[in-house]
């Protein structure tokens, strides 16, 4: 943003520890930058030919809200970790662009879906691969990939998969609480989340609050409730398996260990489960990286690249499609290749087919999402 010709960067943190956005100038943000861990204040001060007085209140500042590593951080995560565990939910954030009301949010989900083609799938569907775009970009494949839901008997529970975007956890990160929208509230199936904690202890919930920054469970959430009401949830964010645990200290659960030990107690607990992978695939483009803006070419290879990448989801071999994404780097930075992959294993599927592909992209080519909608049959 700018203030009377200069550049200035708000910081705040995405777990929302403060209600306060710090502004400062975009030269005093490359200082911040440098800010490691391995540094002294003074050090970072003097190479950046800053005055250190002004670099260490610009620190106190940093900590006050939170956005420093240490003590007052802790206790800002603690107290905000206590009043979610009393409210029993994380609140509405991301859904709130639906409408203030469980009404204006219904009308507008049906609106979607009546815009939308029936799939017409004539055996029943265990999982979804869906979207977790805002909605004014995703809701076609939102609405294709939960359409014939709507008629579907109700499950016992639903159990949702998503993204870890900027959370600390490095390992599966559960929620023990549910998650609000304007529409109510679904909470976590207790019975299966006490036995996952039984079994994995409490490094499961350690980074918990990964879940207050994070889009990729919530979005899902109002669909469910279109479909099946305030319905029990099983929510987890499933790290890449492209990228190893930092901490893997037997305090981490990996995603091979929880998806086995959730098929286990799934089986235990009996009922119906649904699952569904909040996906998004391609991130290309200036913003996410890449040196020149997105033209009609870079549009044809990412879908090229994706649907090569989806035939291999396809297919159902859990591992040939991680095996793939490997080989090739995920040259187009799927975010979401862990969760798709566990929710394969987990509803064990006789078919997978794809409903629908979309690209989005802006006007000046600075940044393409892709995404998809799949039934898991």
């Amino acid at each position: 943003m700018k203030k009377e010709e200069q550049v200035i960067v708000g910081l705040r943190d995405p777990f929302q520890l403060s209600k306060e956005t710090i502004a400062i100038p975009a030269n005093i943000f490359v200082i911040v930058q440098k800010m490691n861990g391995e540094s002294t204040a003074e050090e970072i001060a003097s190479a950046a030919k800053a005055p250190p007085d002004q670099f260490i209140e610009l620190l106190k500042k940093l900590d006050q809200v939170g956005l420093l590593w240490g003590p007052t951080m802790a206790q800002l995560e603690s107290e905000k970790l206590a009043k979610l565990k009393e409210d029993n939910t994380f609140g509405i954030r991301t859904s709130a662009s639906l409408g203030k009301n469980p009404e204006a949010c219904k009308e507008q989900l049906d609106s979607w879906f009546q815009e939308t083609e029936d799939p017409e799938f004539e055996d029943s569907i265990v999982g979804i691969v869906a979207p977790h775009l805002d909605y004014e970009r995703g809701w076609p494949n939102y609405a294709s990939a939960y359409y014939s839901w709507q008629k579907a008997d109700n499950p016992d529970r639903v159990v949702i998969l998503g993204t870890n975007h900027f959370g600390n956890g490095d390992g599966v990160v559960l929620s023990t609480i549910g998650f609000s929208t304007p529409i109510g509230t679904c909470p976590v199936d207790q019975q299966v989340v006490g036995k996952l904690i039984d079994k994995f202890g409490d490094g499961l919930i350690a980074d918990m609050l990964d879940h207050a920054a994070e889009h990729s469970i919530e979005l899902q959430i109002p669909w469910i409730q279109q479909c099946f009401g305030n319905v029990p949830i099983i929510a987890a964010l499933i790290p890449s398996p492209l990228i190893p645990m930092i901490e893997d200290n037997d305090c981490r659960t990996s995603t091979e260990t929880f998806v086995t030990a959730l098929q286990e107690i799934l089986q235990d607990v009996e009922g119906t489960t649904y699952f569904v992978a909040s996906a998004d695939l391609s991130h290309v483009g200036q913003q996410f990286g890449e040196p020149r803006p997105v033209d009609d070419q870079r549009k044809f290879d990412v879908e090229k690249h994706d649907r090569e990448m989806m035939t291999k989801f396809i297919q159902g071999d859990a591992d040939e499609f991680v095996d793939a994404m490997k080989w090739n780097n995920n040259a187009t930075q799927w975010c979401s290749i862990g969760n798709m992959s566990a929710v394969m294993q987990l509803a064990k599927p006789n078919s997978i087919e794809l409903i629908d592909y979309r690209q989005w992209c802006d006007d000046k080519g600075a940044a393409l999402v892709s995404s998809c909608s799949m039934a898991l049959i």
